[in-house]
């Protein structure tokens, strides 16, 4: 870790909702001696929010505000050499995302975001892994409702199972509440590339070692009944399942094989309407007229929900774990998902990078169960978002 740098962690698109929520989090939960700054195109935006920062905690006022701007790579090349962790809401990641993924993996510097953009993650994997490898860097994707709870619930969950034997996990997500503009966004990006996609995780397969005598894979069930939360369960072609997969492979803790299942928990009128809508949205990205009305139609990136529809929002999932002869049932379950839980996350990884002791030595493309594991899962739980086993 490079401990020559001005600042610990630094917040690219602190000026967006999520951007907001996160500096405010920091705000209230950064240690006296963390050295943050805020980072963007818009000075008198950043400006803005320092002097709301302020009104929150007065040490604030004081805040660099960097220049940062996505289409500016020596911008960026100037913010991560100066810094030891830079966290980035600035999506879609496809689109923004590459040059500040360049930019940290060639100073060595921790680079964490919010995507939940399958393309973009594999993509970056193939052209910046072996650099972030080769100076030190951690590339760690998907630090928000993408993908820590099921990350780090999956985990929480294998260690509740018997070591040494082949391991099986479901995960059940409930949930009430709004996504972001950036995540609907991202979303639309998303199903419009699915083909392209499919192309890119078929050369990340084929690029990406494989764990020496070891198999990891999915659970591969269709709607169904599930009765550990009297709910129907319909499988989520979301990112989470992957990042839980690469984390198994990772991790030798996970057993000599070990499956996930990844499903939304609904009732079946809701579950039935999911699938058919779901299908529905996918054929019209294929459309390009409909995929221009889709992107301009609905929620922009940088909308978001007032604190008191917020307030209202909850999220929980429920894991199965079996294996061994032994089942147990665990939980994982916070406030409003898209908004101040994902602010939350993302700020409380940033800190665990540049604070915690004792991390794992790892660098490259990881997730955050491979790099933070047990001491992130710490630091939410002091955070009020809950890990809790139900049944043994």
């Amino acid at each position: 870790m490079p401990e020559d740098r001005s600042y610990d962690v630094v917040l690219f698109g602190a000026t967006g909702f999520t951007g907001g929520l996160t500096a405010e989090y920091l705000a209230r939960n950064a240690p006296a001696e963390c050295r943050w700054a805020l980072a963007g195109r818009n000075q008198s935006k950043l400006s803005t929010l320092r002097d709301r920062l302020a009104g929150i905690n007065p040490a604030c006022a004081g805040l660099p505000l960097l220049h940062a701007d996505a289409g500016d790579p020596e911008s960026l090349r100037a913010v991560a050499a100066d810094a030891r962790v830079v966290a980035t809401t600035v999506g879609p990641y496809l689109e923004y995302g590459e040059p500040l993924v360049a930019a940290c993996a060639e100073a060595g510097t921790d680079y964490l975001d919010l995507t939940g953009e399958p393309m973009f993650v594999n993509l970056m994997y193939l052209r910046h892994h072996a650099t972030a490898r080769e100076r030190g860097a951690r590339l760690i994707h998907c630090c928000g409702m993408d993908s820590i709870p099921y990350d780090l619930g999956v985990l929480f969950t294998v260690q509740h199972l018997p070591e040494g034997v082949p391991l099986t996990v479901e995960g059940f997500v409930r949930a009430g509440g709004t996504f972001s503009g950036g995540t609907y966004q991202s979303a639309i990006g998303i199903m419009s590339q699915m083909r392209e996609a499919g192309r890119v995780a078929k050369e990340r397969r084929a690029a990406e070692p494989r764990p020496a005598g070891r198999k990891v894979g999915s659970v591969k069930r269709g709607l169904h009944f599930e009765p550990a939360v009297k709910r129907w369960a319909l499988p989520l072609p979301t990112i989470d399942p992957q990042v839980v997969r690469h984390s198994a492979a990772a991790l030798d803790r996970y057993g000599p094989e070990f499956r996930y299942g990844h499903y939304a928990a609904l009732r079946l009128p809701a579950a039935l309407g999911l699938a058919g809508g779901a299908g529905a949205l996918l054929a019209a990205t294929q459309v390009p007229p409909l995929l221009s009305l889709l992107r301009a139609r609905g929620r922009q990136s940088g909308e978001g929900p007032s604190a008191e529809q917020r307030a209202k929002s909850w999220f929980s999932v429920r894991f199965v774990g079996s294996g061994g002869g032994s089942r147990v049932v665990t939980k994982v379950s916070g406030g409003d998902p898209g908004y101040d839980e994902t602010a939350k996350m993302l700020a409380e990884s940033a800190l665990c990078l540049a604070f915690d002791p004792g991390l794992p030595e790892t660098s490259g493309q990881v997730t955050t169960a491979v790099a933070m594991g047990d001491a992130l899962i710490g630091r939410l739980q002091k955070a009020g978002i809950a890990f809790a086993v139900q049944e043994p």
